[in-house]
Protein backbone atom coordinates (compact mmCIF):
# COMPACT_ATOMS: atom_id res chain seq x y z
CA UNK A 1 0.00 0.00 0.00
CA UNK A 2 3.36 2.71 0.41
CA UNK A 3 3.37 2.55 -3.06
CA UNK A 4 0.11 4.34 -3.77
CA UNK A 5 1.18 7.01 -1.47
CA UNK A 6 3.75 8.00 -4.49
CA UNK A 7 2.13 10.72 -6.45
CA UNK A 8 4.71 12.42 -8.75
CA UNK A 9 3.16 14.36 -10.96
CA UNK A 10 0.63 15.51 -8.67
CA UNK A 11 2.79 16.02 -4.91
CA UNK A 12 6.48 16.01 -6.71
CA UNK A 13 8.75 17.13 -3.61
CA UNK A 14 6.16 14.98 -1.16
CA UNK A 15 7.01 11.81 -3.68
CA UNK A 16 10.70 12.26 -2.69
CA UNK A 17 9.93 11.19 1.05
CA UNK A 18 9.57 7.67 2.32
CA UNK A 19 6.17 6.84 2.33
CA UNK A 20 7.06 4.30 5.53
CA UNK A 21 8.93 7.59 7.35
CA UNK A 22 5.79 9.77 6.48
CA UNK A 23 3.33 6.52 8.12
CA UNK A 24 5.57 6.39 11.12
CA UNK A 25 4.64 9.98 11.84
CA UNK A 26 1.12 9.70 11.14
CA UNK A 27 -1.01 12.12 14.13
CA UNK A 28 -3.59 13.22 10.52
CA UNK A 29 -3.97 12.97 7.16
CA UNK A 30 -1.53 13.07 4.81
CA UNK A 31 -0.15 16.22 5.99
CA UNK A 32 2.58 16.71 3.05
CA UNK A 33 0.43 16.58 0.20
CA UNK A 34 -1.97 19.10 2.01
CA UNK A 35 1.05 21.13 2.64
CA UNK A 36 2.68 20.81 -0.50
CA UNK A 37 -0.78 21.92 -1.99
CA UNK A 38 -1.37 24.68 0.39
CA UNK A 39 2.34 26.34 -0.24
CA UNK A 40 1.18 27.30 -3.64
CA UNK A 41 -0.91 29.91 -2.55
CA UNK A 42 2.47 30.81 -0.01
CA UNK A 43 5.29 32.97 -0.67
CA UNK A 44 8.06 30.84 1.05
CA UNK A 45 11.78 32.12 1.19
CA UNK A 46 15.05 31.30 2.54
CA UNK A 47 15.47 32.54 5.96
CA UNK A 48 11.77 32.90 6.62
CA UNK A 49 10.78 32.40 10.23
CA UNK A 50 8.14 29.58 10.19
CA UNK A 51 5.24 28.67 12.95
CA UNK A 52 4.42 25.51 12.01
CA UNK A 53 1.15 25.26 14.63
CA UNK A 54 -0.15 21.79 15.74
CA UNK A 55 3.43 20.39 14.11
CA UNK A 56 3.02 16.63 15.48
CA UNK A 57 5.35 13.89 14.99
CA UNK A 58 7.58 16.78 12.80
CA UNK A 59 6.80 15.65 9.06
CA UNK A 60 5.82 19.33 7.95
CA UNK A 61 8.82 20.76 10.10
CA UNK A 62 11.00 18.75 8.11
CA UNK A 63 9.19 19.28 4.80
CA UNK A 64 9.05 23.15 5.61
CA UNK A 65 12.70 23.44 5.90
CA UNK A 66 13.78 21.25 3.59
CA UNK A 67 11.97 22.51 0.65
CA UNK A 68 12.06 25.84 1.25
CA UNK A 69 14.95 26.83 3.49
CA UNK A 70 12.92 28.49 6.46
CA UNK A 71 13.59 28.32 9.97
CA UNK A 72 10.94 26.62 11.77
CA UNK A 73 9.53 26.45 14.89
CA UNK A 74 7.57 23.04 15.07
CA UNK A 75 5.04 24.06 18.15
CA UNK A 76 2.78 21.07 19.69
CA UNK A 77 1.17 20.27 22.84
CA UNK A 78 0.47 16.37 22.83
CA UNK A 79 3.94 15.53 20.79
CA UNK A 80 6.90 15.99 23.37
CA UNK A 81 9.28 17.88 22.39
CA UNK A 82 12.68 15.70 22.90
CA UNK A 83 10.60 12.93 20.25
CA UNK A 84 10.48 15.97 17.44
CA UNK A 85 13.90 17.15 18.18
CA UNK A 86 15.28 13.30 17.60
CA UNK A 87 13.11 13.44 14.20
CA UNK A 88 14.71 16.59 13.20
CA UNK A 89 18.09 15.27 14.47
CA UNK A 90 17.78 12.40 12.28
CA UNK A 91 16.84 14.68 9.21
CA UNK A 92 20.27 16.61 9.83
CA UNK A 93 17.61 19.44 10.37
CA UNK A 94 18.28 20.14 14.20
CA UNK A 95 20.10 23.38 13.36
CA UNK A 96 16.98 25.09 11.58
CA UNK A 97 14.03 23.52 13.36
CA UNK A 98 13.10 24.34 17.24
CA UNK A 99 11.05 21.87 18.65
CA UNK A 100 8.37 23.79 21.56
CA UNK A 101 5.45 22.54 23.41
CA UNK A 102 3.22 24.30 23.26
CA UNK A 103 -1.18 24.64 23.81
CA UNK A 104 -2.45 27.10 21.12
CA UNK A 105 -4.40 29.84 23.29
CA UNK A 106 -1.18 30.24 25.17
CA UNK A 107 1.88 30.55 22.78
CA UNK A 108 5.43 31.28 24.41
CA UNK A 109 6.45 34.05 21.74
CA UNK A 110 6.98 37.72 21.66
CA UNK A 111 4.96 39.44 18.97
CA UNK A 112 6.00 40.02 15.68
CA UNK A 113 7.98 37.12 15.76
CA UNK A 114 7.15 35.30 12.79
CA UNK A 115 6.87 35.77 9.11
CA UNK A 116 4.49 32.95 8.08
CA UNK A 117 2.05 30.69 10.61
CA UNK A 118 0.92 27.36 9.34
CA UNK A 119 -1.17 24.91 10.72
CA UNK A 120 -1.81 21.65 8.82
CA UNK A 121 -4.51 19.31 10.57
CA UNK A 122 -4.36 20.75 13.69
CA UNK A 123 -6.72 24.91 13.46
CA UNK A 124 -10.33 23.02 13.52
CA UNK A 125 -9.18 22.02 17.37
CA UNK A 126 -8.48 25.10 18.19
CA UNK A 127 -8.79 28.03 15.71
CA UNK A 128 -12.60 28.28 15.19
CA UNK A 129 -13.94 30.83 17.77
CA UNK A 130 -14.49 34.28 16.82
CA UNK A 131 -11.50 36.06 18.93
CA UNK A 132 -8.63 33.37 17.86
CA UNK A 133 -7.75 34.97 15.20
CA UNK A 134 -6.99 38.46 16.77
CA UNK A 135 -5.24 36.27 19.37
CA UNK A 136 -2.92 33.98 16.63
CA UNK A 137 -2.02 37.09 14.15
CA UNK A 138 -0.22 39.27 17.17
CA UNK A 139 2.64 36.44 16.49
CA UNK A 140 2.78 37.64 12.94
CA UNK A 141 4.91 40.47 11.51
CA UNK A 142 3.02 43.08 9.21
CA UNK A 143 2.69 41.83 5.98
CA UNK A 144 2.88 37.93 7.79
CA UNK A 145 1.05 35.09 6.20
CA UNK A 146 -1.84 32.62 8.35
CA UNK A 147 -2.22 29.83 6.30
CA UNK A 148 -4.23 26.53 7.35
CA UNK A 149 -5.87 22.89 5.54
CA UNK A 150 -7.91 21.79 7.62
CA UNK A 151 -11.22 19.08 7.46
CA UNK A 152 -13.76 20.90 5.27
CA UNK A 153 -17.48 19.88 4.17
CA UNK A 154 -19.31 20.78 1.03
CA UNK A 155 -21.94 22.14 3.24
CA UNK A 156 -22.16 24.07 6.22
CA UNK A 157 -23.40 21.28 9.56
CA UNK A 158 -25.58 24.83 10.37
CA UNK A 159 -27.70 24.42 6.65
CA UNK A 160 -27.85 20.81 6.69
CA UNK A 161 -29.53 21.01 10.76
CA UNK A 162 -27.51 18.00 11.75
CA UNK A 163 -23.65 16.18 10.78
CA UNK A 164 -24.62 13.51 8.52
CA UNK A 165 -24.78 9.89 10.42
CA UNK A 166 -21.83 8.50 7.94
CA UNK A 167 -19.41 11.20 9.78
CA UNK A 168 -21.12 11.57 12.79
CA UNK A 169 -20.27 7.61 13.54
CA UNK A 170 -17.01 8.56 13.05
CA UNK A 171 -16.13 11.84 14.66
CA UNK A 172 -19.40 12.84 16.30
CA UNK A 173 -19.56 16.15 16.92
CA UNK A 174 -15.96 17.46 16.56
CA UNK A 175 -17.58 17.58 12.68
CA UNK A 176 -19.03 20.73 13.28
CA UNK A 177 -15.79 22.38 13.10
CA UNK A 178 -15.09 20.72 9.58
CA UNK A 179 -15.76 24.29 7.84
CA UNK A 180 -16.53 24.98 3.89
CA UNK A 181 -14.11 27.68 2.77
CA UNK A 182 -16.68 30.49 2.32
CA UNK A 183 -16.90 30.27 5.89
CA UNK A 184 -13.46 30.62 6.58
CA UNK A 185 -12.98 33.54 4.20
CA UNK A 186 -15.91 35.28 5.71
CA UNK A 187 -14.95 34.43 8.74
CA UNK A 188 -11.66 35.90 8.75
CA UNK A 189 -12.13 38.77 6.26
CA UNK A 190 -15.00 40.28 8.52
CA UNK A 191 -12.63 41.07 11.30
CA UNK A 192 -10.37 43.27 8.69
CA UNK A 193 -7.43 41.70 10.72
CA UNK A 194 -6.14 39.68 7.83
CA UNK A 195 -6.51 39.65 3.95
CA UNK A 196 -7.69 36.22 2.50
CA UNK A 197 -5.58 35.65 -0.41
CA UNK A 198 -7.05 32.54 -1.17
CA UNK A 199 -9.72 29.82 0.18
CA UNK A 200 -10.25 26.72 -1.73
CA UNK A 201 -11.59 23.34 -1.39
CA UNK A 202 -8.98 20.91 -2.25
CA UNK A 203 -9.30 19.31 -5.56
CA UNK A 204 -8.23 15.60 -4.82
CA UNK A 205 -8.97 16.09 -1.13
CA UNK A 206 -11.64 13.32 0.19
CA UNK A 207 -9.41 10.88 -2.42
CA UNK A 208 -6.25 11.49 -0.82
CA UNK A 209 -7.82 11.03 2.49
CA UNK A 210 -9.21 7.90 1.73
CA UNK A 211 -5.45 7.07 -0.02
CA UNK A 212 -3.81 7.80 3.51
CA UNK A 213 -6.63 5.64 5.42
CA UNK A 214 -5.90 2.50 3.33
CA UNK A 215 -2.40 2.76 3.78
CA UNK A 216 -2.11 3.26 7.50
CA UNK A 217 -5.03 0.34 7.59
CA UNK A 218 -4.88 -2.11 4.78
CA UNK A 219 -7.38 -4.32 6.50
CA UNK A 220 -9.85 -2.12 5.95
CA UNK A 221 -11.56 -2.19 9.07
CA UNK A 222 -11.64 1.23 10.28
CA UNK A 223 -14.04 3.99 10.97
CA UNK A 224 -12.14 6.80 8.87
CA UNK A 225 -11.98 4.64 6.02
CA UNK A 226 -16.09 3.35 6.18
CA UNK A 227 -16.33 7.37 6.79
CA UNK A 228 -15.07 8.09 3.70
CA UNK A 229 -16.04 5.43 1.21
CA UNK A 230 -19.94 6.16 2.61
CA UNK A 231 -18.92 9.78 1.70
CA UNK A 232 -18.08 9.34 -2.23
CA UNK A 233 -16.90 12.65 -2.08
CA UNK A 234 -19.87 14.45 -1.95
CA UNK A 235 -19.06 16.33 1.37
CA UNK A 236 -15.52 15.71 2.52
CA UNK A 237 -12.34 16.89 1.78
CA UNK A 238 -9.66 20.04 2.71
CA UNK A 239 -9.63 23.83 3.09
CA UNK A 240 -6.87 25.68 2.02
CA UNK A 241 -6.99 29.02 2.92
CA UNK A 242 -4.19 31.69 3.33
CA UNK A 243 -4.17 34.99 4.12
CA UNK A 244 -1.82 38.24 4.94
CA UNK A 245 -1.81 40.60 7.77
Amino acid sequence: MHAALHQPDRYPLTSKYDAAWLLSLDMGPNPLWLLEDLATDLTLRSGMRVLDLGSGRGATSVFLAREFGVEVVAADLWVDPALAAATFAQAGLSDRIEAVRAEAHALPFAAGSFDVIVSIDAYEYFGTADSYLAYVTRFLKPGGQLAIATPAMRREVRAMGEIPAHIKACVGWEAIAWHTPEWWRFQWNITELVSVTAARMQEHGWADWLRWARALNPAGDDSTIAMLEADRGELLSFALVTANK
